[in-house]
């Protein structure tokens, strides 16, 4: 009856072992644990993330640099056209400028020398005065670089029509038309650079 006793016993513990290293077995071996197969999906599902992360972060990079270019290209036009109406208002003030002194010389009594100087000295004050306008607003419209440049242009410019004018009322020197000449010439001479200085410029 001992014997047995022992003999139960110790076929009892190699059935508890085995049992126990059985259970290890299978929870390694079987396949519907989803313990072991974690890992990969976690993994696969990180990694799509990841890429769903950089292809929103592309698009959204690219949206950006589209929307950034936006304003600058928005920009760029916006000053064309307001650069091309101020033009167009300019040629537009001074066709008018034009025509209406054209109408006044054409009109004109003035039967004395005199008479007819001042005629020509009103056209150049006019003509004169809408050449320092158009001068004012493209100091607000060039570089500094370009307005430079233009100052300096505009200088030689007053010399040569200058030289111009007193070229032209020579021929009339000592008589009383050499000062009417000399105005005259201003006058077309400015009118002229008018049309220049908007159609080069603005």
């Amino acid at each position: 009856m001992k014997i047995n006793n022992k003999i139960l016993i110790v076929i009892f513990t190699v059935l508890l072992a085995a049992c126990g290293n059985s259970d290890v077995d299978n929870q390694s071996q079987n396949p519907n644990d989803n313990s072991s197969n974690a890992e990969p999906p976690e993994t696969a599902s990180s990694t799509d993330n990841t890429n769903s992360d950089i292809m929103e972060t592309n698009n959204n990079s690219n949206e950006k640099s589209d929307t950034s270019d936006a304003p600058a290209k928005d920009e760029d036009a916006t000053t064309a056209h307001n650069s091309a109406s101020l033009k167009e208002e300019y040629l537009q003030k001074l066709n008018t400028t034009k025509k209406e002194m054209d109408e006044i010389q054409k009109n004109s009594e003035a039967a004395i020398t005199y008479e007819m100087k001042k005629v020509e000295g009103d056209r150049y004050d006019v003509w004169d005065e809408l050449l320092n306008e158009i001068y004012g607003v493209l100091k607000d419209q060039l570089s500094t670089d370009e307005m430079e440049q233009l100052r300096e242009e505009q200088r030689n410019w007053i010399n040569n029509r200058d030289a111009a004018a007193k070229e032209a009322s020579l021929k009339y020197e000592g008589g009383t038309m050499e000062q009417l000449e000399y105005v005259t010439v201003l006058a077309n001479l400015t009118e002229e650079r008018c049309y220049e200085l908007v159609e080069v410029y603005i």
